[in-house]
């Protein structure tokens, strides 16, 4: 009887304490299994779908990364930080409150700081999204060069793991694909750069007519849409760090191409275009006037939408007046290009804009595209900091305060 009462005592003395588990053992634990724990009471909580999507990206960028997201109660932020770092494999990106810190490498530390500051005003979500792609970047998820002892205890395993020659292998042949993808994508937002300097000449032609007294308002509308149009492109582009985003460059394009056909059809007398699908051959040439049979080498005929000129060309035997892009230092058709630059076109073609027909079906086997199906045709790194504050210190973590 006494060894059962002993006992009993024992456990209402411990379960307390079990019950009242911290913040940083909440999530400590939930790491070890999870590379995001959300608490839901912290004032810089993701949404459900927002922590999915970071779940997704540091699978695909940064295995070996957690993500940390907790309340001001929990601590300290860099003592949060600094615990969760000892208590977890590889490296840790922690939102306390309204802080931001990042344990682990130099390096990974420093990514977490750029991301802060290149994110910071777009809030949470965007910051841990650059940051893991920026981790990802630096060909390492691990490591740690902290001289305090509150970096990552897991430097040695994955320093035993990158001793093999495999393990270097490995580590090598990511970063060179990272640096191979990096000025890839460069030479695709150069490319958009020229359609959106091209839109710009041509606006900028316009002006002293659009100023003339007599100006039908019409007019004046179209040419307003155009210069709407081409403000929202230019912002996408300057925000682009992956080929996705280049997408809705793309689409803001091919409505300020419309919209500055429409105004100078209105100062002409007569009636604006349709609105239709971008000439396939070089979206440059505005709305096409009709479709016309053709096949990229190597591929089967299909009907494309052309401009009358490129359409005529076809029909003659002649080539086409196609866009032509860089790749490698080489020019050539933008189809021949590869997978980068589908969703930059994508913003011209992949909003249902080809009458049943997708973008990648359009260019057969010569341009494995991903799927641009759907929509209406519309108008259309330790680092961190703290959210909303300005110190981007963060003592001995990288960060700031939002």
């Amino acid at each position: 009887m006494h060894v059962l009462i002993l006992i009993l005592a024992l456990l209402l003395v411990l379960a307390p304490g079990a019950a009242a588990q911290s913040p940083v053992d909440r999530a400590a634990q939930a790491l070890e299994s999870n590379s995001v724990y959300v608490e839901p009471q912290a004032e810089r909580a993701l949404s459900a779908d927002e922590a999915d999507a970071l779940r997704r990206r540091i699978e695909q960028e940064a295995p070996g990364l957690h993500v940390a997201i907790l309340p001001g109660s929990a601590g300290q932020p860099n003592q949060v930080t600094r615990e969760l770092s000892s208590r977890l494999d590889g490296p840790v990106g922690v939102v306390v409150g309204n802080a931001f810190r990042v344990a682990g490498s130099q390096e990974i530390e420093d990514a977490g700081t750029a991301a802060f500051e290149a994110n910071a005003s777009e809030g949470v979500a965007a910051v841990l999204l650059d940051f893991v792609d920026r981790v990802g970047g630096a060909g390492t998820s691990g490591g740690t060069g902290s001289d305090d002892g509150g970096g990552i205890g897991a430097g040695g395993v994955i320093l035993l793991g990158l001793a093999g020659a495999g393990g270097a292998a490995v580590l090598a042949s990511r970063r060179r694909r990272r640096r191979e993808e990096e000025a890839e994508f460069a030479e695709v937002k150069d490319n958009a750069r020229d359609d959106l300097v091209a839109l710009g000449e041509d606006i900028r032609a316009l002006d002293l007519d659009i100023e003339m007294p007599n100006v039908s308002p019409e007019a004046r509308a179209h040419y307003e849409q155009a210069v709407n149009a081409y403000d929202r492109a230019d912002s996408a582009w300057e925000t682009a760090r992956r080929p996705e985003d280049l997408e809705p460059v793309g689409a803001a394009l091919e409505e300020g191409r419309w919209a500055m056909a429409s105004a100078k059809a209105r100062l002409e007398g007569r009636e604006p275009p349709e609105r239709r699908t971008p000439c396939f051959f070089d979206p440059r040439h505005g709305p096409s006037s009709r479709e016309v049979e053709w096949a990229p080498y190597g591929g089967e005929p299909r009907m494309v939408p052309a401009c009358e000129a490129d359409a005529q060309r076809v029909e003659r035997g002649d080539d086409p007046e196609a866009r032509e892009v860089t790749l490698g230092g080489q020019r050539m058709p933008y189809w021949a290009a590869g997978p980068m630059y589908a969703p930059f076109m994508g913003g011209f073609f992949g909003a249902g804009l080809l009458p049943g027909l997708l973008l990648g079906t359009v260019l057969g086997n010569t341009f494995d595209t991903p799927d641009f199906g759907g929509g209406d045709f519309g108008g259309g790194d330790s680092g961190g900091g703290d959210f909303g504050g300005g110190d981007f210190g963060g003592g001995d973590f990288g960060g700031g305060d939002f």
